[in-house]
């Protein structure tokens, strides 16, 4: 017997939402929304996290010191966004850090993972425009690789409040 909240999915089949933790207020307002849409959904939600590799050829050493510390950020990050998901949700992300070009690790990432059904993403306030990732998207859906998916955009201009409301 099925009980209130519960769906009958198994939580092994269950659907994922994927959004990109970043380091700015849009993708935290994304990441919030997107607990809120998973709880409600009962889908597990994937923090993605990309480091675009640095562009030093010949300083080899400087590179690596540039990744380690990329790194290390990404993962105070993934663990800022993993609190407010398990906050909002009260179950914990599935987290990656991926090092790459942002679109073309998305893409991946969606391939590898058939149970991916959402991709989230903050669009920034600011007046040049949502983002580079927003616009390479609306410009070329097909980034998104042989399996697209519905993508949600979440205004970096909404409020929590709004957004709680919004997320039922």
């Amino acid at each position: 017997m099925i009980k209130p909240g519960q769906t009958g999915v198994p939580a092994d089949d269950r659907l994922k939402f994927l959004v990109i933790a970043s380091d700015c207020p849009e993708a935290r307002l994304a990441a919030y929304f997107t607990a809120r849409r998973a709880k409600r959904s009962n889908a597990r939600v994937i923090l993605l996290h990309v480091i675009e590799p640095p562009e030093f050829g010949h300083w080899a050493t400087v590179a690596q010191t540039i990744r380690a510390e990329a790194y290390e950020h990404a993962e105070e990050i993934i663990a800022e966004f993993s609190a407010e998901i398990k906050d909002q949700w009260g179950e914990a992300p599935q987290t990656l850090i991926r090092e790459g070009k942002m679109v073309e690790e998305i893409s991946k990432t969606i391939e590898e993972d058939p149970k991916i059904a959402i991709l989230f993403l903050g669009a920034s306030t600011n007046p040049a425009g949502p983002g580079p990732l927003v616009s390479a998207l609306a410009h070329k859906p097909a980034y998104l690789g042989g399996r697209p998916i519905p993508v949600t955009v979440v205004p970096g201009s909404v409020s929590r409040e709004k957004l709680r409301i919004l997320s039922g």
